[in-house]
């Protein structure tokens, strides 16, 4: 099992401003879109504190090991499911649809100082015997890069540049 950690910091932004932003469709779908996805599905339901976000998107596996490519196919689908119990937190759980295993944990969104942090914290598990360890990086590092795409349109998104 490996943790992933992650905080993704918004200057000079508020908490509501925050909160608004992840919970707009069009922004999760302005992330997808930049992280060059085959497909993407984002839905929000509900009203805080129950609301719930899902999004779906497809990467496709030309940067994957070869090692990975045999386990994962030709794509890899992500479902990840966000759970707010309030407006600040949530349980996130990511999933590969078909494929043995799961990542779990929680998001919080805080003031600190003049910035909002959202503060991702996940653990990851691939049950595959010999490779789940390597699989379990793999995926590790795909989450980080796709929180990194998230808080880089994040901060434009908050700023009135991105388009």
């Amino acid at each position: 099992m490996k943790k992933l950690t992650h905080e993704l910091t918004y200057p000079g932004a508020t908490v509501e401003q925050v909160v608004a932003m992840v919970s707009d469709p069009a922004f999760r779908e302005a992330v997808a879109d930049y992280q060059g996805v085959v497909r993407r599905t984002v839905t929000v339901s509900g009203e805080v504190p129950a609301k719930k976000i899902e999004v779906e998107i497809v990467h496709g596996t030309d940067r994957v090991p070869s090692f990975a490519k045999k386990f994962v196919g030709d794509e890899i689908p992500i479902v990840q499911v966000e759970k707010w119990t309030s407006d600040t937190a949530a349980d996130v759980e990511v999933t590969i649809p078909g494929k043995p295993g799961d990542m779990k944990g929680t998001a919080r969104i805080e003031q600190r100082g003049d910035a909002v942090v959202e503060t991702l914290d996940l653990a990851v598990q691939v049950k595959i015997p010999l490779v789940g360890g390597k699989v379990e990086d793999l995926i590790v590092g795909l989450l980080a890069k796709g929180f990194k795409a998230e808080n880089k349109v994040g901060v434009k998104w908050l700023a009135g540049e991105w388009s």
